[in-house]
């Protein structure tokens, strides 16, 4: 029997830990969370201080006998489970079942799975922190009060089987709210006029930008003209030249949200896909040396760099690059107020281990997300790049152009994260040189809506406003998609008819809950309750008078829309022509005839994707084929009409 036990979540962490220690350790996982609130009840006790009831999870109670038998007999127990708060939850409720039979528990904290990282935790156990704890657990119940308050009320007004986040309808209404702007948009017309002109050294482009002093907006094509004719008959003069040397810093290492908005960017990852990449990163991969952790811990909303990783980045640059590549003081990136400095940014654990060097030991996404988090890790230590910009105001009658144009002087990070778009240059001018005018170009454009969000762009935006934390972003999209309130077309998030009636009923009757600020605010108490500032019972108390008054108006004055949703789903009976409901099975919702028994046609549910059949005009609908995987789109008259597609169909028989 070891003399100790370390505790993780993860076989894979576990398998990468144990290889760090002696003979005197046995690492055990305890496969996630022990516990969590009962799923068949509320599990809160609101007249007592918002007590939660944790229950072991089903087929967890083998564990936590298997790691009590281990505990009784070893020296300590160490809880090494991820250092952030649902870990710190995952420690508490460990320790909780095992204390009866061994006291010596302590916490270990780690950021990185390497040697030296393991190995500084063991010198340095602490104990659990109860302010951590206690901020998971708000958030876990201010979660379940609102999903388990709530949801029964759209089972019974709305549509069975739906759910009511508290932070998943903000995301919603977010998308919804974008979906609407789209909707509302009316294009205007403008005009870019672009003048070519040639001076002694080259051929440029020069864009009008005011006439006398003030700003032009060219409306439209009369107007365009009228100018083109002036300028045809105007001489073109440099008014003013202006060089000068700029530096560009580079981006800051990679944070969660960041890293799940890039790796969409580049590879299209979805942010839960992105996360489980980072996840095996993290916890251990077998490469040449042995298995061993790539990255550190990968959900952080920190942009702090430790003073060995930075002097190991240093000394890469230096031997790689140069001495000039190193930049004059340390970089240093501002992070949101919340952020918990304790951690670091995302980076790789060793410097010297490039993608070059690994990559014949990973997957090709593994090595994709280790080769964008190396490389921004790498790039934001570096030194500036240097560009000579140059500024030419250019006159020709009352109108003024502008031209601009860059070049790179030195690129500091941009050795490692090259400049990918053209650059444009400007010959040398002098003020008072006449310009020969080579040709006019009128280019017609229209103002353009918002784009609909991106997986990434939404992370972003639930960044931006404060809404959730980079543990949840993945979760927050995963639970729209899979509830049937948003679909992915064509790489773009937009809102069901289901989810906008959803959002729009929780929106009216509980405007505050699910207001963007509001949700925001909570998220500063949680953090307050991390930091020991707020008090548990607080921030639930405020939370929950507005919300209990707002549930029973709701109750009472909740719109009934259960026959709007089932036109959304629904078709004719091909029997009898009654309108078919939603029914619940053993195998999950289908359509069913309403003259039951009389009539007992059945048919898998078809959700109408709001596109019409280019052969007879019918609604098209998602199905899915025999084996659940692949997504198909057919007509809802079906058998009449076989129409069929295996692509998202554009409404213009495409």
């Amino acid at each position: 029997m070891a003399e100790n036990i370390v505790i993780v979540e993860s076989p894979s962490k576990a398998k990468t830990i144990s290889r760090f220690l002696g003979k005197d350790f046995t690492v055990c996982s305890s496969l996630g969370h022990v516990k969590d609130l009962p799923k068949a009840k509320l599990g809160v006790d609101i007249e007592n201080g918002f007590q939660p009831t944790y229950k072991i999870i089903r087929g967890k109670r083998k564990i936590i006998n298997s790691l009590k038998k281990l505990a009784k007999d070893a020296n300590a127990v160490y809880l090494a489970s991820d250092p952030d708060r649902e870990g710190e939850a995952i420690a508490w409720h460990i320790a909780e079942e095992l204390k009866e039979v061994n006291p010596t528990i302590k916490r270990l904290e780690f950021h990185e799975i390497t040697p030296p990282a393991i190995k500084k935790s063991l010198e340095n156990p602490r104990d659990i922190d109860a302010h951590l704890v206690a901020s998971q657990q708000a958030r876990r119940v201010l979660d379940r009060l609102v999903g388990y308050l709530v949801s029964p009320l759209l089972w019974k007004k709305v549509k069975s089987g739906l759910s009511a986040g508290r932070v998943q309808t903000v995301a919603l209404r977010l998308i919804c709210e974008r979906e609407k702007a789209i909707e509302e948009f009316i294009p205007e017309e403008y005009w870019v006029i672009e003048a070519i002109l040639s001076a002694r050294e080259g051929v440029f482009s020069a864009f009008l930008v005011k006439k006398g002093r003030k700003k032009i907006e060219v409306k439209e094509r009369a107007q365009a003209e009228k100018i083109e004719k002036e300028a045809k008959g105007s001489i073109f003069k440099v008014e003013k030249a202006e060089v000068k040397e700029v530096k560009r810093y580079p981006p800051p290492p990679l944070i969660t949200s960041s890293l799940q908005q890039v790796a969409f960017t580049q590879y299209r990852y979805t942010p839960s896909r992105s996360m489980k990449i980072a996840q095996q990163l993290y916890e251990g991969v077998q490469i040449q040396e042995g298995r061993v952790g790539l990255i550190t811990y990968m959900r952080t909303d920190s942009y702090r760099i430790s003073p060995l990783a930075r002097k190991e980045a240093y000394s890469w640059i230096e031997s790689n690059l140069g001495s000039e590549y190193i930049p004059e003081k340390p970089m240093s990136y501002k992070s949101r107020r919340s952020a918990q400095e304790a951690h670091e940014a995302i980076r790789p654990t060793k410097v010297s281990r490039s993608p070059e060097e690994v990559k014949d030991f990973l997957t090709p996404e593994q090595l994709n997300l280790y080769t964008l988090i190396w490389e921004r890790f790498l790039a934001s230590q570096c030194a500036p790049s240097v560009w000579e910009e140059t500024k030419v105001a250019i006159s020709s009658g009352e109108y003024i152009w502008e031209a601009k144009g860059e070049r790179l002087i030195f690129e500091g990070f941009r050795k490692i994260l090259p400049v990918k778009q053209e650059l444009k240059t400007v010959p040398p001018l002098k003020k008072g040189e006449e310009l020969t005018l080579e040709e006019i170009k009128m280019h017609q454009k229209f103002t353009q809506p918002p784009p609909r969000f991106t997986e990434g762009s939404l992370v972003k935006e639930l960044e931006r406003k404060d809404i959730g934390r980079p543990s949840t972003y993945a979760t927050i999209i995963r639970i729209l998609k899979n509830r049937d309130y948003v679909r992915n077309e064509k790489g773009r998030l937009r809102p069901t008819p289901l989810g906008r009636e959803v959002a729009k009923i929780l929106i009216d009757n509980f405007p505050h809950i699910f207001e963007v600020d509001f949700t925001a605010r909570m998220e500063d108490g949680l953090d307050s309750i991390e930091e020991g500032k707020e008090e548990y019972l607080n921030l639930l108390t405020s939370f929950y008078e507005e919300f209990a008054q707002r549930l029973e108006e709701a109750k009472e004055k909740m719109e009934n829309i259960k026959d709007k949703i089932n036109a959304f789903y629904s078709r004719p009976c091909p029997n009898c022509g009654a309108a078919m409901v939603i029914k619940k099975g053993r195998y999950g919702e289908f359509l069913a005839c309403p003259n039951f028994p009389e009539c007992k046609t059945a048919l898998p549910l078809a959700k109408k994707i709001g596109v019409k059949c280019p052969e007879c005009g019918g609604e098209l609908v998602e199905r899915r084929s025999k084996n659940k995987k692949r997504k198909f789109y057919a007509c809802i008259n079906y058998p009449k009409c076989k129409f069929i597609s295996w692509k998202f169909p554009d409404g213009k028989g495409n």
